[in-house]
Protein backbone atom coordinates (compact mmCIF):
# COMPACT_ATOMS: atom_id res chain seq x y z
CA UNK A 1 0.00 0.00 0.00
CA UNK A 2 1.18 3.42 -1.12
CA UNK A 3 0.53 4.84 2.92
CA UNK A 4 2.32 1.93 4.34
CA UNK A 5 5.75 3.16 2.28
CA UNK A 6 4.85 6.82 2.78
CA UNK A 7 4.82 6.08 6.57
CA UNK A 8 7.99 3.76 6.30
CA UNK A 9 9.70 6.55 4.51
CA UNK A 10 8.32 8.68 7.47
CA UNK A 11 9.38 6.54 10.21
CA UNK A 12 13.25 6.36 8.42
CA UNK A 13 13.34 10.41 8.22
CA UNK A 14 12.28 10.25 11.82
CA UNK A 15 15.48 7.80 12.95
CA UNK A 16 17.89 9.32 10.86
CA UNK A 17 17.04 12.76 12.29
CA UNK A 18 17.05 11.72 15.84
CA UNK A 19 20.50 9.37 15.18
CA UNK A 20 21.61 13.06 14.76
CA UNK A 21 20.13 14.16 17.98
CA UNK A 22 22.23 11.50 19.97
CA UNK A 23 25.49 11.74 18.32
CA UNK A 24 27.46 13.07 21.35
CA UNK A 25 30.71 13.69 22.23
CA UNK A 26 31.84 11.43 24.89
CA UNK A 27 32.12 12.74 28.24
CA UNK A 28 31.24 11.75 31.81
CA UNK A 29 27.74 12.15 31.51
CA UNK A 30 27.88 9.13 28.64
CA UNK A 31 25.92 6.47 31.00
CA UNK A 32 22.93 8.81 31.30
CA UNK A 33 23.22 9.40 27.65
CA UNK A 34 23.09 5.96 27.00
CA UNK A 35 20.27 4.90 28.82
CA UNK A 36 18.26 7.94 26.87
CA UNK A 37 19.12 6.03 24.01
CA UNK A 38 18.47 2.78 24.60
CA UNK A 39 14.56 3.96 24.98
CA UNK A 40 14.65 5.80 22.38
CA UNK A 41 15.75 3.05 20.09
CA UNK A 42 13.93 0.46 21.31
CA UNK A 43 11.54 -0.10 18.37
CA UNK A 44 8.93 2.36 18.94
CA UNK A 45 6.06 3.24 16.21
CA UNK A 46 7.23 6.46 16.15
CA UNK A 47 3.05 7.48 15.79
CA UNK A 48 3.65 11.47 16.89
CA UNK A 49 6.16 12.41 14.85
CA UNK A 50 4.39 10.69 12.02
CA UNK A 51 1.27 12.56 12.69
CA UNK A 52 3.24 15.80 12.95
CA UNK A 53 5.07 15.58 9.82
CA UNK A 54 1.99 14.27 7.87
CA UNK A 55 -0.31 17.28 9.50
CA UNK A 56 2.43 19.44 8.17
CA UNK A 57 2.62 18.16 4.50
CA UNK A 58 -1.77 19.16 4.27
CA UNK A 59 -0.34 22.28 4.07
CA UNK A 60 3.18 22.74 3.37
CA UNK A 61 5.85 20.33 1.46
CA UNK A 62 9.17 20.33 2.40
CA UNK A 63 8.77 18.78 6.40
CA UNK A 64 12.56 19.73 7.29
CA UNK A 65 11.56 22.85 9.38
CA UNK A 66 8.83 20.42 11.47
CA UNK A 67 11.77 17.93 12.36
CA UNK A 68 12.90 19.08 15.23
CA UNK A 69 9.90 19.51 16.74
CA UNK A 70 8.36 16.01 15.72
CA UNK A 71 11.61 14.59 17.50
CA UNK A 72 10.88 16.77 20.36
CA UNK A 73 8.00 15.25 20.59
CA UNK A 74 9.47 11.26 20.35
CA UNK A 75 11.55 12.02 23.19
CA UNK A 76 9.09 13.38 25.45
CA UNK A 77 6.49 10.40 24.41
CA UNK A 78 9.71 8.11 25.37
CA UNK A 79 10.17 9.71 28.65
CA UNK A 80 6.91 9.00 30.16
CA UNK A 81 7.47 5.30 29.09
CA UNK A 82 10.56 4.97 31.35
CA UNK A 83 9.08 6.62 33.77
CA UNK A 84 5.83 4.48 33.68
CA UNK A 85 7.60 1.50 33.61
CA UNK A 86 8.85 2.29 36.99
CA UNK A 87 8.07 0.28 40.89
CA UNK A 88 6.61 3.75 42.07
CA UNK A 89 4.12 3.58 38.82
CA UNK A 90 3.35 0.54 36.57
CA UNK A 91 6.17 -1.70 37.36
CA UNK A 92 6.96 -3.09 34.14
CA UNK A 93 9.70 -5.35 33.60
CA UNK A 94 9.44 -5.25 29.55
CA UNK A 95 8.25 -2.96 26.54
CA UNK A 96 8.22 -3.88 23.35
CA UNK A 97 9.66 -7.10 24.01
CA UNK A 98 12.99 -5.61 25.68
CA UNK A 99 13.95 -5.28 29.26
CA UNK A 100 12.48 -1.73 30.54
CA UNK A 101 15.17 1.10 31.23
CA UNK A 102 15.14 0.56 35.26
CA UNK A 103 16.14 -3.07 34.58
CA UNK A 104 19.07 -2.30 32.77
CA UNK A 105 20.45 0.94 34.36
CA UNK A 106 18.83 0.60 37.75
CA UNK A 107 15.60 2.57 39.23
CA UNK A 108 18.09 5.93 39.78
CA UNK A 109 19.18 6.46 36.28
CA UNK A 110 16.26 5.91 34.81
CA UNK A 111 14.28 8.52 36.43
CA UNK A 112 17.32 10.70 35.24
CA UNK A 113 17.52 9.55 32.05
CA UNK A 114 13.48 10.16 31.45
CA UNK A 115 14.36 13.76 33.09
CA UNK A 116 17.07 14.10 30.47
CA UNK A 117 14.48 13.44 27.73
CA UNK A 118 12.25 15.82 28.61
CA UNK A 119 14.84 18.70 29.15
CA UNK A 120 16.95 18.00 26.14
CA UNK A 121 13.56 17.46 24.20
CA UNK A 122 13.24 21.20 24.57
CA UNK A 123 17.34 22.33 24.31
CA UNK A 124 16.23 20.58 20.82
CA UNK A 125 13.26 22.47 19.82
CA UNK A 126 14.27 25.85 21.25
CA UNK A 127 17.49 25.82 20.00
CA UNK A 128 15.72 25.72 16.23
CA UNK A 129 13.22 28.11 16.96
CA UNK A 130 15.50 30.81 18.30
CA UNK A 131 17.49 30.73 14.56
CA UNK A 132 14.29 31.29 12.85
CA UNK A 133 13.87 34.63 11.06
CA UNK A 134 10.19 34.33 12.20
CA UNK A 135 10.26 32.23 15.34
CA UNK A 136 6.49 33.04 16.35
CA UNK A 137 4.91 29.93 15.13
CA UNK A 138 7.79 27.51 15.92
CA UNK A 139 7.90 28.90 19.96
CA UNK A 140 4.14 28.33 19.88
CA UNK A 141 4.45 25.06 19.01
CA UNK A 142 6.84 24.49 22.02
CA UNK A 143 3.93 25.69 23.72
CA UNK A 144 1.55 23.51 22.57
CA UNK A 145 3.69 20.69 23.59
CA UNK A 146 4.48 21.93 26.49
CA UNK A 147 1.12 22.03 27.72
CA UNK A 148 0.19 18.60 26.45
CA UNK A 149 2.84 17.02 27.74
CA UNK A 150 2.30 18.43 31.52
CA UNK A 151 -0.43 19.44 33.76
CA UNK A 152 -2.98 20.40 31.93
CA UNK A 153 -2.29 17.40 29.74
CA UNK A 154 -0.50 14.07 29.73
CA UNK A 155 1.01 14.64 33.46
CA UNK A 156 -2.77 15.57 34.42
CA UNK A 157 -4.56 12.83 32.70
CA UNK A 158 -1.84 10.76 34.47
CA UNK A 159 -2.10 11.77 37.98
CA UNK A 160 -6.02 11.44 37.95
CA UNK A 161 -5.59 7.68 36.53
CA UNK A 162 -3.07 7.13 39.56
CA UNK A 163 -5.27 8.36 41.55
CA UNK A 164 -8.21 6.12 40.49
CA UNK A 165 -6.24 2.75 40.61
CA UNK A 166 -8.79 0.00 42.12
CA UNK A 167 -11.62 2.77 42.26
CA UNK A 168 -14.81 3.08 40.59
CA UNK A 169 -14.78 6.36 38.84
CA UNK A 170 -17.58 8.19 36.51
CA UNK A 171 -17.53 8.78 32.87
CA UNK A 172 -16.69 12.76 33.25
CA UNK A 173 -13.27 11.47 35.35
CA UNK A 174 -12.32 8.22 32.73
CA UNK A 175 -12.65 11.19 29.16
CA UNK A 176 -10.32 13.74 31.66
CA UNK A 177 -7.79 10.98 32.16
CA UNK A 178 -7.95 9.25 27.91
CA UNK A 179 -8.04 13.47 27.09
CA UNK A 180 -5.13 14.30 28.54
CA UNK A 181 -3.22 10.36 29.39
CA UNK A 182 -3.81 9.83 25.90
CA UNK A 183 -4.74 12.06 23.55
CA UNK A 184 -3.04 15.37 24.19
CA UNK A 185 0.26 13.65 22.67
CA UNK A 186 -1.61 12.87 19.66
CA UNK A 187 -3.11 16.08 19.21
CA UNK A 188 -0.14 18.23 19.75
CA UNK A 189 1.31 16.35 16.32
CA UNK A 190 -1.37 17.71 14.37
CA UNK A 191 -1.74 20.51 15.75
CA UNK A 192 1.89 21.90 15.61
CA UNK A 193 2.08 20.50 12.09
CA UNK A 194 -0.36 22.79 10.73
CA UNK A 195 1.36 25.71 12.90
CA UNK A 196 4.58 25.12 11.36
CA UNK A 197 2.89 24.53 7.89
CA UNK A 198 1.49 28.46 8.31
CA UNK A 199 -2.31 26.72 7.87
CA UNK A 200 -4.74 29.37 9.11
CA UNK A 201 -6.69 29.17 12.48
CA UNK A 202 -9.65 27.40 10.92
CA UNK A 203 -7.46 24.86 10.14
CA UNK A 204 -5.32 24.25 13.40
CA UNK A 205 -8.63 23.85 15.19
CA UNK A 206 -9.58 21.17 12.49
CA UNK A 207 -6.37 19.57 13.57
CA UNK A 208 -6.98 20.21 16.84
CA UNK A 209 -10.34 18.39 16.66
CA UNK A 210 -8.65 15.60 14.28
CA UNK A 211 -6.35 14.72 17.29
CA UNK A 212 -8.75 14.94 20.04
CA UNK A 213 -11.27 12.21 18.78
CA UNK A 214 -8.39 9.74 17.06
CA UNK A 215 -6.79 10.14 20.71
CA UNK A 216 -9.85 9.05 22.43
CA UNK A 217 -10.75 6.43 19.89
CA UNK A 218 -7.05 4.85 20.41
CA UNK A 219 -7.68 4.60 23.49
CA UNK A 220 -11.37 2.90 23.50
CA UNK A 221 -9.74 0.52 20.60
CA UNK A 222 -7.17 -0.48 23.65
CA UNK A 223 -9.81 -1.08 25.59
CA UNK A 224 -11.93 -3.03 23.81
CA UNK A 225 -8.48 -5.05 22.69
CA UNK A 226 -8.17 -5.95 26.24
CA UNK A 227 -11.67 -7.93 25.98
CA UNK A 228 -11.51 -9.43 22.54
CA UNK A 229 -8.37 -9.39 21.50
CA UNK A 230 -5.79 -12.05 20.27
CA UNK A 231 -3.80 -12.49 23.06
CA UNK A 232 -1.03 -13.78 20.64
CA UNK A 233 -1.03 -10.47 18.21
CA UNK A 234 -1.19 -8.26 21.34
CA UNK A 235 1.69 -9.54 22.75
CA UNK A 236 -0.02 -9.46 26.42
CA UNK A 237 -2.51 -11.24 28.49
CA UNK A 238 -6.08 -9.94 27.72
CA UNK A 239 -8.55 -9.38 30.62
CA UNK A 240 -5.68 -7.36 32.32
CA UNK A 241 -8.26 -4.65 33.06
CA UNK A 242 -10.72 -6.34 34.34
CA UNK A 243 -7.80 -8.07 36.87
CA UNK A 244 -6.77 -4.57 37.67
CA UNK A 245 -10.38 -3.98 38.32
CA UNK A 246 -9.67 -0.65 36.18
CA UNK A 247 -12.67 1.81 34.42
CA UNK A 248 -12.42 1.78 31.02
CA UNK A 249 -15.14 2.69 28.44
CA UNK A 250 -16.70 -1.03 28.21
CA UNK A 251 -16.53 -1.46 32.22
CA UNK A 252 -18.81 1.84 32.33
CA UNK A 253 -20.74 1.80 28.59
CA UNK A 254 -20.86 -2.00 27.52
CA UNK A 255 -18.56 -3.45 24.68
CA UNK A 256 -21.50 -2.85 22.03
CA UNK A 257 -21.63 1.00 23.14
CA UNK A 258 -17.42 0.98 22.65
CA UNK A 259 -17.25 -0.28 19.61
CA UNK A 260 -20.23 1.71 18.22
CA UNK A 261 -18.28 4.92 19.52
CA UNK A 262 -15.17 4.10 18.21
CA UNK A 263 -16.96 3.80 14.82
CA UNK A 264 -18.83 7.40 15.30
CA UNK A 265 -15.33 9.06 16.21
CA UNK A 266 -13.77 7.66 13.65
CA UNK A 267 -16.72 8.80 11.17
CA UNK A 268 -15.90 12.80 12.67
CA UNK A 269 -12.25 12.25 11.93
CA UNK A 270 -13.16 11.40 8.36
CA UNK A 271 -15.86 14.36 8.14
CA UNK A 272 -12.96 16.75 8.62
CA UNK A 273 -10.18 15.66 6.52
CA UNK A 274 -12.36 14.68 3.72
CA UNK A 275 -11.83 18.57 3.68
CA UNK A 276 -8.85 18.51 2.63
CA UNK A 277 -9.19 16.14 -0.14
CA UNK A 278 -5.88 14.09 -1.70
CA UNK A 279 -3.40 16.13 0.73
CA UNK A 280 -4.86 14.14 3.73
CA UNK A 281 -4.68 10.77 2.05
CA UNK A 282 -1.80 9.74 4.32
CA UNK A 283 -3.55 10.85 7.15
CA UNK A 284 -6.65 9.32 6.88
CA UNK A 285 -5.50 5.81 6.23
CA UNK A 286 -3.09 5.88 9.11
CA UNK A 287 -6.00 6.99 11.05
CA UNK A 288 -8.24 4.22 9.86
CA UNK A 289 -5.17 1.71 10.67
CA UNK A 290 -4.65 2.96 14.44
CA UNK A 291 -8.71 2.66 15.42
CA UNK A 292 -9.38 -0.66 13.19
CA UNK A 293 -5.75 -2.33 14.58
CA UNK A 294 -5.76 -5.87 16.07
CA UNK A 295 -2.74 -4.95 18.28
Amino acid sequence: MEWKNQMKNYIETVNEELDKYFTLPKDKNQQVIEAMKYSVFAGGKRLRPILALASYQIFAKNFEEVLPYACGLEMIHTYSLIHDDLPAMDNDDYRRGKLTNHKVYGEGLAILAGDGLLNYSFEVMLGDAIKRDNPKPFLRSIHEIAKAAGIHGMIGGQTVDLQSEGQAIDADTLDYIHHNKTAALITAPLKIGAIIGNASEEDIKNMEFVGRQLGLAFQIKDDILDIVGDQEKLGKPIGSDEDNNKSTYPSIYGLEYSIQKVQELTDSINDVLGRYGEASNFLYELSQYLVNRES
